[in-house]
């Protein structure tokens, strides 16, 4: 399939064929199952992940071969590309009512909870366990693992073009709060969490007080956050010119403490909601 998937992506045809769409469903159904992604583990890897170039292209050749049609359900109008349908969620997967979409081309697993309104995109894979809380968004080809959750307005930024850059990923058992945003590829560690308004990207610097070290993404590696780091958002005053005479600060995501006991006690009440 891979083979097949990135000479139909370079050799563009005059026109698309019927084997030409087969091929794209069956790709399409490999990713609702699961069984390709767009990026995975690689413990080879300074990030411990790796990009699925071929992966990415599939997903965009579905853009290219669609056709814009009516999707409209009821009285509300909706017009999308036909190879990219909503994606109706299995028996183990728990759909609160309430204005929710899951576009098809994406993995969502076992015990998977979402809540309304929230949009997990083409491309996501989305494993057992996890939460997306209302009004959150799970990105193109962003990766969630077990357990974690996304909490209310949050955004998991997607990437799709360019096909080589490394989407956002969050491992197993991480609770990210409210209005957080993580983007830009950022690889954000197992058990991690991230408090209210936390916004994570390539160019801010992540300021780790307890280890004594800041965090960086490289023009090679995306910025990734240590396993277990707790993460606040705060402020990093300006040193030189104007703005250290005018007593300015910038933004900066901070690390205050590595998980203990105390921080597994006060986020264990998102079990109850399950």
């Amino acid at each position: 399939m891979q083979a097949e998937i990135e000479r139909l992506f370079d050799e563009k045809p005059a026109a698309y064929t019927e084997a030409h769409r087969r091929l794209f469903y069956e790709f399409q159904d490999a990713l609702n199952e699961g069984r390709v992604r767009a990026a995975e583990p690689d413990p080879r890897s300074a990030s411990g992940w790796r990009v699925n170039a071929w992966v990415k292209k599939g997903i965009l050749l579905g853009f290219r071969m669609g056709v814009s049609i009516d999707m409209s359900v009821g009285e509300l109008s909706f017009r999308d590309k036909d190879t990219y349908p909503l994606r109706r969620a299995g028996s183990e997967v728990r759909v609160v009512p309430g204005g929710s979409s899951i576009r098809s081309g994406c993995y969502i697993g076992k015990g998977v909870v979402c809540m309304p309104p929230m949009f997990i995109n083409v491309g996501a894979y989305v494993d057992d366990g996890t939460m997306v809380d209302s009004h959150a968004l799970v990105g193109s080809c962003a990766q969630v693992g077990k357990n974690c959750h996304v909490s209310a307005a949050s955004q998991i930024g997607g990437v799709l073009e360019p096909v080589g850059a490394m989407p956002v990923v969050v491992e197993d058992d991480v609770l990210i709060g409210g209005n957080c945003g993580v983007y830009e590829g950022t690889v954000v560690k197992r058990r991690a969490v991230l408090g209210t308004g936390t916004i994570l990207n390539r160019s801010t610097p992540v300021y780790d007080v307890v280890r004594g070290v800041v965090h960086r993404a490289t023009a090679d590696e995306p910025l990734v956050i240590p396993e277990q780091a707790v993460v606040i958002a705060g402020a990093r005053a300006i040193t030189i010119g104007p703005g250290k005479d005018w007593g300015l600060s910038v933004y900066t995501p901070v690390i205050v403490k590595y998980r203990d006991d105390k921080t597994d006690a006060k986020i264990q009440l998102e079990d109850l909601l399950r």
